[in-house]
């Protein structure tokens, strides 16, 4: 029914627009694969705050307002991607998340330590590769901001070989995750939260640059499980663009 649709606030790309971003990969796969009924609302960065303000308070910490935020058919506002996981789970049980699966307090673990060091090239190849016009202006002085320099700089400076090899221990770690099972899942054959974080990660990398994306997979020491993992993920990586 319609009252019942979800609205799921999504950052647009280049054309043809479709999801890329780390956080809201999650929440869409989550819809995905509970088939729940949702549309996307695109929102371009600068347009983020005006629209969440009205609705709900701040992030504790962090960016104030920020994507994914859904609004539930009954007109509730909820932001923040586990937050938002939580609810859905609380609100539509099955098909489950096992939101209580040891390995997902182990992969949100490993993974900001992933994304510490190839951050640099992500905060570089974002505006260039997927950003339309209304947001570039905004990420590149945002960012900027964060790091102390402009993103070229600080690819410049910080990217390379060396962020690398800073990733590649954590990157060996998700792998060995991987592997404590036959797979595909994190949980072998069972499907969960930990696998859309992870497999929203490998698509993210993805779409910001093939060739960071193929250096990561190189950098896992065996790409095998975790190509596995995203051809399990694949039913509910198609709808991507509504």
């Amino acid at each position: 029914m319609s009252s019942e649709q979800i609205t799921l606030l999504d950052l647009p790309s280049k054309d043809p627009c479709s999801t890329w971003s780390l956080n809201p990969w999650k929440t869409r796969l989550i819809l995905n694969f509970k088939g729940l009924d949702y549309k996307t609302e695109w929102t371009e960065y600068p347009d983020i705050k005006p629209k969440i303000e009205p609705h709900l308070p701040p992030n504790e910490t962090g960016t104030p307002y920020t994507i994914p935020t859904i609004k539930l058919g009954d007109g509730t506002w909820i932001m923040d991607s586990r937050k938002i996981a939580a609810a859905i789970e609380k609100l539509h049980p099955q098909p489950c998340l096992h939101m209580d699966s040891p390995y997902l307090p182990k992969v949100e673990e490993i993974l900001p330590k992933i994304f510490q060091n190839v951050i640099p090239f992500c905060y570089n190849r974002i505006p260039i590769n997927l950003l339309n016009e209304a947001s570039t202006q905004y990420w590149y002085t945002t960012r900027a901001e964060r790091v102390g320099m402009p993103v070229q700089e600080f690819e410049k400076k910080h990217g390379g070989e060396a962020a690398y090899e800073g990733a590649e221990p954590h990157l060996r770690q998700m792998t060995e995750l991987l592997k404590e099972t036959e797979g595909p899942f994190f949980m072998g054959t069972d499907v969960s939260y930990a696998d859309f974080v992870w497999a929203a990660a490998l698509v993210f990398f993805e779409r910001v640059d093939k060739g960071m994306y193929r250096e990561i997979l190189k950098r896992t020491g065996d790409e095998g499980p975790h190509k596995l993992l995203l051809d399990g993920c694949a039913p509910w990586l198609k709808r991507n663009d509504h």
